[in-house]
């Protein structure tokens, strides 16, 4: 369990961990489980951020956050993000869909997604002033348990890609448990912050069947969509939550 924590580290996180770890299955069952407080982790760290640099003014501590989520993930979900749009709205059947997105070049999709993402967050972001933090922690968890189901209950597109090294773990039985544990979490914080958590997996559900419709099932890259818009839709609904509700 603890070669899976440090290889959660290593591979999702450019947090230093200088310690080698083999890349096996069991490795990669347990790093699954522990992608989620890795997401945390990097919202408290970002949320950090964002609380020193707010004396000086809302824009640049939201600035100061977006580049420390940005730089502590090293930027690997905003690539399956800009792949995944380059392939998904490029109208070619699926064996060209993949080729694209397999392609390291990055289209006129790709850099627009990246574009209206990190604008997104940033105004998303700007709108919180002080109650940015416990959002962004939760919201960076959100999309990575949403992914971890996804991980284990969807079928892959691509045979021997990063997607189905994951889908081969079989991580089945400890994200039900991850599952179950965080739902507890959010329970004893607020039930209300249930409603985020809801809406990030309906989005997972619906990035799903449009994988499903353009490729035949998931991606690395879409893995990585799901994290990046997931975050997104869950800051929405925490804004949404706090604006109305709380």
């Amino acid at each position: 369990m603890r070669e899976g924590l440090i290889l959660a580290f290593q591979f999702f996180s450019r947090i230093p961990i200088n310690k080698k770890v083999e890349f096996n299955e069991e490795n990669i069952r347990y790093s699954l489980i522990f992608y989620p407080l890795i997401g945390g982790l990097i919202g408290i760290l970002s949320g950090l951020v964002y609380y020193h640099l707010l004396t000086m003014n809302t824009s640049i501590a939201s600035l100061g956050a977006l580049f420390t989520m940005i730089y502590l993930t090293g930027g690997i979900h905003i690539d399956g993000l800009s792949d995944t749009f380059d392939g998904f709205l490029s109208a070619n059947d699926k064996e060209r869909t993949l080729e694209i997105m397999k392609d390291s070049r990055i289209g006129t999709f790709g850099v627009i997604s990246i574009v209206m993402l990190l604008l997104s967050k940033y105004v998303v972001i700007s709108s919180f002033a002080s109650r940015l933090p416990l959002a962004l922690i939760l919201s960076m968890i959100n999309s990575r348990v949403v992914l971890i189901r996804i991980i284990s209950t969807k079928k892959v597109a691509r045979q021997n890609g990063l997607g189905d090294i994951f889908k081969k773990s079989n991580p089945g039985k400890l994200v039900l448990y991850c599952w179950t544990q965080y739902i507890v979490i959010l329970l004893l914080l607020d039930i209300i912050y249930i409603i985020p958590f809801i809406i990030t997996i309906i989005f997972g559900e619906i990035l799903s069947v449009w994988s499903y419709k353009k490729v035949g099932g998931m991606t690395g890259d879409t893995y990585g969509a799901l994290v990046e818009i997931g975050e997104l839709i869950s800051l929405l609904a925490y804004l949404g939550v706090f604006t109305w509700i709380l």
